[in-house]
């Protein structure tokens, strides 16, 4: 049984979208981590008006956006979702040209995740049932992971997982680094991060909102060749590293949230 009492409206929400996702097992994806997600989630609970707050609000309880917003990640262990876990990640691989990226977005890859058709399916389902619970609970998470640079990783090494590495010494690998270990090493707790990316980008919210769907493929898909760059000559100093990629990250984190808050707006 879901403690969050939202399984019951399974059924209709497997019909309307799962069939139309593809089940994949090639990669552990957990994009952003528990405290990324929350970060997320709480940026576009605050840019939210107030009538869409209320809305969302009833569907899924008081904040329910942040409390459940890794709720799509929990779900893993269990099989009550089973064909959800390639909705989480769109590998891709290197050297696309422009025209081949921004493709992907029509055109879903038939292989490396679904994440960009689980997106559209998920809107959709919203714009014609705005209480599915599920619906939203995964349009929360999924917005967020759309932002995460490893979740759009090469296809070959599966988003970064089969990049070794040493984070403070420890074994771990890339894709892990940006799922949570950058974020982690700053200390703050979500609703801190959350304000502190709101204070910090919040003069670029209009620019962000302006970009495309294409713009946005186009920024993450550089900002992953960029990282990818970097670790053929990274020298394991984890200090370097987040003094490096902790101000990029956090504009993914911010533009994630404010573009899911505009979403949001737009189908409530």
């Amino acid at each position: 049984m879901c403690r969050y009492s939202i399984i019951p409206m399974k059924r209709a929400f497997l019909y309307l979208c799962l069939s139309t996702v593809l089940l994949s097992t090639s990669q552990t994806a957990w994009a952003w981590g528990q405290k990324g997600h929350r970060i997320i989630a709480q940026v576009a609970y605050d840019n939210l008006s107030c009538s869409t707050r209320r809305k969302i609000d009833k569907v899924l309880g008081a904040h329910g956006a942040i409390y459940l917003a890794n709720w799509p990640d929990e779900i893993k262990s269990d099989t009550i979702y089973p064909n959800s876990h390639d909705w989480h990640y769109q590998d891709l691989p290197a050297g696309l040209s422009d025209s081949a990226l921004v493709a992907t977005l029509t055109d879903y890859p038939t292989e490396g995740g679904n994440l960009f058709r689980a997106m559209d399916s998920l809107s959709n389902v919203l714009r014609a049932n705005k209480h599915d619970k599920v619906a939203l609970t995964f349009l929360v998470h999924l917005s967020g992971d759309l932002f995460c640079p490893m979740h759009m990783g090469h296809l070959d090494d599966k988003g970064g997982n089969s990049v070794k590495c040493k984070w403070f010494g420890q074994k771990t690998n890339l894709h892990a680094i940006w799922d949570g270990k950058i974020i982690e090493s700053r200390g703050y707790s979500y609703s801190e991060y959350a304000q502190y990316v709101e204070d910090r980008f919040g003069a670029e919210k209009k620019a962000i909102l302006a970009m495309s769907e294409a713009d946005v493929l186009r920024h993450s898909y550089m900002l992953t060749t960029a990282i990818y760059d970097y670790q053929a000559s990274w020298n394991e100093n984890a200090y370097h590293y987040v003094y490096r990629w902790a101000e990029p990250m956090e504009w993914q984190l911010y533009a994630a949230g404010v573009r899911l808050a505009a979403l949001l707006e737009e189908i409530y």
